[in-house]
């Protein structure tokens, strides 16, 4: 990664936020033994201003697709409070092994900590913290090996780390390419195929909705056209970038109102 590269990657400014298509494979933020990440590329999105753009969510490592910066104090607060008020909707798209049923449902699993030695990784637990996910079938198909596939829409409606993968694991249809949670580990594994779709952030007061889509990233094409995804509408190799007007700054990159 490369501050040009990130740049690139930018899918939506205006002036209290910025939504970049995140790489899967690159943390969001530096670990305790360090290693490459995000936010240090971050002063690439400054755009003018005196202090980089923040977080205003997090991605796992090996997700892909839209994660939403404040661009500043005050936008960042706006952000944050959004999130924890659970009114930012977040659509995944993922490709599980298995053959869910029906064609859509709710999970709705407590998750709390595997162990204290295992850091982050998460497991269904009845007296841990509420974790609702909403899914949807979009396809089915089939591996190279003829083991089957499904090609799901996830909606998280509450924010537990590792919530879309420990939830599709728990029913019995781990996210392709898991190392974690499902067969990742084993050889000739694919990367994980969980990609952040699209973000709906309601950041005006004063306007609709700003729904922005990161296109679908290289990796999970495969599998997904394998469950009968057809691609068309993709805008994958030249994405236009999308701008929303605010705070006075000219808006930048693909937006759709809601």
């Amino acid at each position: 990664m490369t501050r040009e590269e990130l740049v690139a990657r930018l899918l939506y400014r205006d002036g209290l936020m910025l939504v970049v298509d995140k790489p899967a494979g690159i943390p969001v933020h530096r670990g305790p033994k360090g290693g490459e990440n995000l936010e240090a590329y971050f002063d690439a999105l400054r755009f003018g201003l005196p202090r980089s753009p923040a977080l205003a969510h997090r991605l796992d490592r090996d997700t892909s697709g839209c994660l939403v910066l404040g661009r500043h104090r005050k936008g960042l607060q706006r952000l944050m409070q959004l999130f924890k008020q659970g009114r930012v909707e977040k659509t995944y798209w993922a490709v599980v092994e298995g053959d869910p049923t029906p064609d859509e449902g709710e999970i709705d699993q407590p998750l709390g900590r595997l162990d204290a030695d295992r850091g982050w990784w998460m497991r269904v637990d009845p007296l841990g913290t509420p974790a609702r996910t909403r899914w949807r079938v979009l396809g089915r198909g089939a591996s190279a090996q003829g083991r089957p596939l499904a090609f799901l829409e996830l909606a998280p409606l509450t924010g537990r780390t590792h919530q879309l993968r420990v939830h599709c694991a728990a029913m019995g249809w781990p996210v392709l390419g898991d190392r974690v949670y499902g067969s990742g580990k084993a050889d000739g594994a694919p990367p994980l195929h969980l990609h952040a779709r699209r973000v709906v952030v309601p950041i005006d007061k004063h306007k609709p909705p700003t729904a922005i889509e990161a296109p679908v990233p290289q990796h999970v094409h495969e599998a997904l056209q394998a469950c009968g995804w057809s691609g068309a509408s993709e805008y994958v190799d030249e994405m236009p970038l999308a701008i929303e007007q605010h705070t006075g700054e000219q808006p930048v990159g693909m937006v759709m109102h809601d």
